[in-house]
């Protein structure tokens, strides 16, 4: 096969290419590249008489790519990011901008870093401005992959489990992550509770009335895994969609929840509320920041991921 031609290669091809292996859909890499599949399609073709390789076949919903494409891709995508970073904005004046950028996270998550991120705001970016909106999901990528999120901010394990397990079989990966901080959870009830006057133990736990913080509306969580491994259950008596109503309820019935370590100092709730370390061993919750790697050489986008990191980094380092 003689090689291409390339000063008649079309490189926008290279480009059309790189959405296909990122995204492993001809209708997603479209909505991307704001062309129509037809086009995408004739672009991938061309591409594949210009090389002698199918490089990516359909299998099911899905493109599967040829080895070809895998040794390839990696050398593609680093060039384009290199040329979309020359030709971009190598900079990016927080003082002098006018962003504004859209984040989903949960109301614990917002009542610990809203603070810090405003004042930074009012301090360094004045003429940026947050739009937040409430995590509704384990399961962000939707949301980011529609641009209706540039960043995600919370507890994803489902995600990063499947972003990894991709990563080993060669798929592509069209997000990236960044950790946060590692959460840490307890028992919140009223103050004056009756459990509130010792050590609170696993069966007064298990026997206790409990509410339930769940996004999706689910009636067993991450908490009730962890009782399942043990061979032990609660009874959930009430399921609620944030943190910051269930706290309101703890504080004026005698039904137990479990909230992030710091939620009750961050909302001022610390004289209504009782905290005490749960009876069982539960596993540190990873918050961790996610977003659409087409934003990844954006200066603002960066500038932002940055300033959350920072702020998580101070509050958690204040807290703990």
């Amino acid at each position: 096969m003689t090689p291409p031609n390339f000063r008649t290669f079309d490189l926008n091809l290279l480009r059309v290419f790189d959405e296909v292996m990122a995204e492993r859909s001809l209708t997603r890499a479209a909505q991307n590249l704001s062309l129509t599949q037809p086009a995408v399609s004739n672009a991938l073709r061309r591409l594949r008489d210009s090389l002698g390789d199918e490089l990516v076949r359909r299998n099911g919903a899905a493109m599967e790519p040829t080895p070809r494409a895998l040794a390839l891709w990696p050398t593609v995508r680093e060039s384009l990011r290199q040329l979309q970073g020359s030709l971009a904005p190598s900079t990016f004046a927080p003082a002098e901008a006018d962003d504004s950028f859209v984040l989903a996270m949960a109301d614990a998550t917002a009542a610990e870093l809203l603070p810090g991120l405003l004042r930074i705001l009012e301090a360094e970016a004045p003429g940026v401005s947050l739009h937040v909106l409430p995590l509704a999901s384990r399961d962000p990528r939707k949301l980011l992959e529609d641009e209706t999120l540039d960043l995600a901010v919370g507890f994803f394990p489902a995600v990063l489990a499947d972003l990894a397990a991709r990563a080993q079989v060669g798929k592509g990966i069209p997000y990236a992550h960044h950790r946060l901080y590692d959460g840490h959870y307890v028992c919140a009830m009223r103050r004056g509770h009756p459990l509130a006057a010792g050590t609170l133990t696993l069966d007064q736990f298990c026997a206790a009335r409990h509410m339930l913080v769940s996004f999706s509306g689910r009636s067993f969580g991450f908490i009730d895994e962890a009782l399942a491994l043990i061979q032990r259950k609660r009874q959930v008596a009430l399921t609620v969609n944030q943190f910051f109503t269930a706290g309101h309820i703890a504080a004026q019935t005698d039904l137990l929840t479990v909230l992030p370590q710091h939620f009750a100092h961050a909302i001022g709730s610390t004289d209504v509320l009782e905290q005490r370390p749960l009876p069982f061993e539960v596993p540190a919750v990873h918050v961790d920041a996610l977003w659409h790697r087409r934003m990844e050489s954006s200066p603002a986008h960066l500038w932002l991921r940055q300033t959350v990191a920072r702020v998580a980094a101070k509050a958690y380092a204040l807290a703990d």
